[in-house]
């Protein structure tokens, strides 16, 4: 016979009784919390609770300013950019440059100047912020090839463009010689003077070292061409000082068929084979002789070519003296040229007063 413990076996009744009470309480504990929506809580179908992807305003930038942004951090490298940059390492190849890339650029040692250097610290500094040329696309190592030099080469070109559009006169140290004439630098770029237009007594090769006044002939970019002259730098210095119908002493220097160079004051004029007599010469050697000194007059400057012309035959007494009697010439000299430059503003009234007629 089996026998059933009170303490096992729960009277149906009294759970049922249990449990409506749990109900209870908890009914009463929802109905104290107010679970009601808020007024202000915008419903799922309200477009106003979606977010705007295009509204900034909260960022503190527009959209323009946003894409301005991102395009300012888009870095995209191209040969012939000039890119500010931040020295960060040298080495002895050439310097580390961080340009903001992904990886560090590379200048290589021969493009830090234009000018001879002897180390790379003569330049650059480590955290010295610069300009920087891009040379080249990307290597496969993803690194860009920097130069300095090319910014410099741009910018000598521009200015010797410009100092020749003022015509002016420069002084540059004569470095090297060769059969043709004389090697200068100018603005950092190699310039080359003809032996044609070294004006001084010197040998050519006693020059270098020497600080010569220069104009220039000659800047060409494309070829790679800067040629200057010495001669037209002394002639117009000294043009500045001379004038058409003035009498000058000169000495020979060189005489050609077509006539004589004559040096007067260190500068070279020419005196025409047509010019030395009125009366007809085979050649200048039957007059002239290389040192002879002379009296000679100007009848022509030209500046922009650096030229002085010259003449004998102006300071003649009668027609032929320069052939007989030179020394008749030599002494007459100052008194023939007071007379030419009256037969020069006699001229020059004469135009005057025919230009009036006219008008």
């Amino acid at each position: 016979m089996s026998v059933t413990s009170t303490d096992q076996v729960q009277d149906p009744a009294a759970t049922s009784e249990q449990d409506a009470a749990a109900e209870a309480t908890m009914a009463e504990a929802f109905a104290e919390e107010d679970l009601s929506i808020p007024e202000d809580v915008p419903s799922a179908d309200d477009p106003s609770s979606r977010a705007n992807p295009r509204d900034l305003e909260s960022a503190g930038f527009s959209l323009d300013e946003f894409a301005a942004l991102l395009s300012k951090y888009d870095y995209n490298f191209k040969p012939g950019d000039i890119v500010n940059g931040t020295v960060f390492a040298l080495e002895s190849k050439g310097a580390m440059i961080d340009i903001g890339a992904k990886t560090a650029a590379f200048m290589p040692m021969q493009e830090v100047s234009i000018n001879r250097v002897e180390g790379l610290g003569d330049v650059l500094q480590p955290g010295e912020v610069r300009e920087f040329f891009i040379m080249s696309e990307e290597n496969e190592d993803g690194q860009l090839a920097l130069s300095i030099r090319r910014i410099e080469y741009q910018r000598a070109w521009e200015r010797v463009r410009q100092l020749q559009k003022e015509d002016a006169t420069i002084y540059s140290e004569v470095f090297a010689t060769n059969r043709g004439g004389a090697l200068v630098r100018v603005e950092g770029l190699r310039g080359f003077i003809p032996g044609s237009h070294i004006s001084t007594r010197k040998p050519k090769e006693e020059l270098v070292a020497d600080f010569l006044p220069l104009k220039f002939l000659e800047v060409d970019e494309e070829r790679n061409r800067l040629v200057l002259s010495h001669r037209r730098a002394l002639v117009e210095r000294k043009m500045n000082r001379l004038e058409v119908g003035e009498v000058v002493i000169g000495t020979v220097r060189g005489i050609k068929p077509y006539g004589a160079f004559i040096d007067i004051g260190g500068v070279s004029g020419l005196l025409h084979i047509s010019e030395i007599s009125h009366e007809h010469i085979e050649t200048p050697h039957s007059v002239l002789n290389v040192n002879d000194q002379m009296k000679v007059m100007i009848i022509d400057l030209d500046a922009e070519r650096g030229r002085i012309s010259l003449s004998t035959k102006a300071l003649e007494p009668e027609p032929g003296d320069m052939l007989t009697d030179p020394q008749k010439v030599f002494d007459k000299a100052e008194e023939m040229a007071a007379r030419y430059k009256q037969m020069l503003l006699e001229q020059a009234e004469e135009g005057e007063e025919a230009y009036g007629m006219m008008g």
